[in-house]
């Protein structure tokens, strides 16, 4: 089975991938690409793959802008940190949405539902046309009884870690030496040049081994938010918030971030929210 995946944070793409052919060795992975150009292009130039995983934020634009600027018929499956776009996802190709980070359990889980869906179009669709014909009806017929039902019920509750806790500590390593870092001595998550840091109240910054997709289910929500794809923030980290334009928000973060920090207006009305609006 060849598959495309659509992710602009390198790290990311590279797990997805191993865990892909950890969880199906016959899966193979023809392409990756980072933008919606990218991935515009790519789909223009190569044969249709068999599967697309589809992260929704990427580098210039939502993921959604790609469905309408190329015809896509190849099944997709979502993957994201954030839970908000569960509805438009089931509007288009859309066979399963996942949060980040991925789950093998729910990776094995969403490639059944897909070999299911082949395996009962092969049979019923011989003779009757194409089985990309068939996917596509039944993809519709997926997608408008998605969006009859809710579908943010089961979704939110990936925000809870897998055990039930969240992180309290992260281990740091500094040469030679290693320590931890408790979260109530952290300001903020930030990601620079595909490398994540954590910055600490008293403005230190250490380096992780983590994307800021794990972090984000590491890190209690009600505590943290993630501001945009760049800054996971502690509450206390919250300085000042400003107007926007576009129905965005500016923050001013303590310690100071060296770059402007804006929420976007998808993500604004749950930020007031959770700053207890």
């Amino acid at each position: 089975m060849t598959t495309l995946i659509i992710e602009d944070e390198e790290l990311t793409a590279r797990k997805l991938g191993r865990l892909l052919v950890e969880v199906d060795p016959a899966v193979r992975v023809v392409g990756t690409t980072v933008s919606v150009d990218e991935s515009v292009e790519w789909l223009r130039t190569n044969p249709r793959p068999d599967l697309i995983f589809m992260d929704i934020e990427l580098a210039d634009g939502q993921s959604f802008a790609i469905f309408d600027q190329v015809p896509i018929t190849s099944p997709v499956i979502f993957t994201t940190a954030y839970d908000e776009y569960a509805i438009k996802a089931f509007k288009v190709n859309s066979i399963d949405y996942l949060l980040k980070p991925v789950k093998e359990d729910d990776l094995r889980q969403a490639l059944a539902k897909l070999q299911t869906l082949r395996h009962v179009l092969t049979s019923q669709t011989a003779g009757m046309g194409s089985l990309e014909g068939a996917l596509a009806t039944l993809l519709q017929q997926v997608r408008d009884a998605s969006v009859a039902a809710p579908v943010t019920t089961t979704v939110v509750l990936a925000h809870t870690s897998t055990n039930g806790t969240y992180r309290e500590r992260f281990m740091i390593k500094q040469g030679q030496r290693l320590f931890s870092i408790g979260v109530d001595e952290v300001a903020y998550f930030v990601t620079r040049n595909k490398m994540s840091f954590l910055k600490t109240r008293d403005d230190s910054e250490w380096l992780l081994d983590y994307t800021m997709d794990e972090l984000a289910q590491m890190l209690d929500p009600q505590r943290f938010f993630r501001l945009n794809r760049q800054i996971i923030a502690e509450m206390r980290a919250v300085d000042k918030v400003h107007l926007y334009f576009n129905g965005k928000l500016k923050v001013i973060l303590r310690p100071a971030f060296d770059e402007e920090v804006v929420v976007s207006r998808e993500r604004a009305g749950d930020f007031k929210r959770w700053l207890g609006e």
